[in-house]
């Protein structure tokens, strides 16, 4: 935990250093989540928000760390009955950015979760999944205004959620639930 707050900590250093390359924004909207893997789930609604930096790297070639809040899970189906898995993280996706036109952008990088909480039929179960999460994200976005943005975002995860020890084999790990995310964004830069 601490080398990734360090981490924080230089690239927004990085970030102030070159304030006239740097622009800072907040973000929110909505995620249509679930688990992929062997399991028979269904789509969750959720959302996401926070904040990010958008560091200018060349002509337009951006890094852009982003710390936000998101709501994921996944609706099961079982013959014992249909329940909610809802899991709450506090993400921090480090994405590469480039300018197609000074509209449209696309970005790609990878992300860690941390796991703030877990209900299951809104009953805690926070042991029951792995505190971390790691994703790969993959999108595109459109600048309306200098300030004004629309995102579309796949995150895939590539971390097995449950709480348990090594995949006995490649096979075990491609079965295991993992993390799937669609979000939309509104983003607004300063």
């Amino acid at each position: 935990m601490k080398k990734i707050i360090l981490s924080m900590v230089a690239i927004l250093a990085f970030g102030f250093a070159n304030a006239q390359e740097t622009r800072f924004g907040v973000k929110g909207g909505l995620n249509l989540t679930n688990f992929t893997g062997g399991y028979d789930t269904k789509s969750l609604v959720g959302f996401h928000v926070g904040g990010f930096a958008e560091i200018k790297v060349m002509d337009k070639f951006f890094i852009q760390p982003e710390l936000l809040y998101s709501a994921q899970g996944a609706k099961f189906d079982s013959p014992f009955g249909d329940y909610d898995a809802k899991l709450n993280y506090l993400n921090i996706p480090v994405l590469a950015k480039y300018y197609v036109t000074k509209e449209f952008s696309v970005e790609a990088g990878p992300q860690i979760g941390f796991l703030l909480s877990a209900k299951t039929d809104g009953e805690d179960a926070k042991d029951g999944y792995k505190s971390t999460d790691i994703g790969f994200n993959l999108g595109a976005g459109y600048n309306f205004t200098e300030n004004l943005s629309v995102g579309i975002r796949y995150t895939i995860g590539l971390s097995g959620l449950a709480d348990r020890g090594d995949y006995e084999d490649l096979d075990d790990y491609y079965d295991s639930a993992k993390n799937s995310v669609l979000a939309l964004s509104l983003g607004y830069k300063f």
